[in-house]
């Protein structure tokens, strides 16, 4: 089991920037495809971004290719997500989760940290 903590939230203004951090714990946190899933008010929980284990791969939704971008640092068992030119509709509570890789869901999920971009 991994357990896992996210940070970095924070109110922004459209355009600006912020970058999340989720550190994760477990004796083979290391181990797992880690990911990125919002939910905005009203909405469902979705997909935001993934990246393998090894960090060779990575994978997004379409609407934040090219503003978003998700990393690893395995040394510190902390995945980050880098959030740009953000927009309005970015707001939400973002979550961190152990992620299946085939079907790019979740399995373990941290508490939520909320980003809020303001116009």
């Amino acid at each position: 089991q991994v357990q896992l903590v996210e940070s970095g939230g924070g109110l922004v203004q459209v355009g600006g920037s912020l970058r999340l951090s989720c550190a994760a714990s477990g004796r083979t946190s290391s181990r797992y495809n880690m990911g990125w899933f919002r939910q905005a008010p009203g909405k469902e929980r979705e997909f935001v971004a993934a990246i393998t284990g090894s960090g060779a791969l990575t994978n997004y939704a379409n609407s934040v290719k090219g503003r978003f971008t998700i990393s690893r640092d395995t040394a510190k068992n902390t995945v980050y997500l880098q959030l740009n030119s953000l927009k309005s509709e970015d707001t939400g509570v973002y979550y961190c989760a152990s992620v299946v890789w085939g079907t790019m869901t979740g399995d373990y999920w941290g508490q939520g940290t909320q980003v809020t971009v303001s116009s």
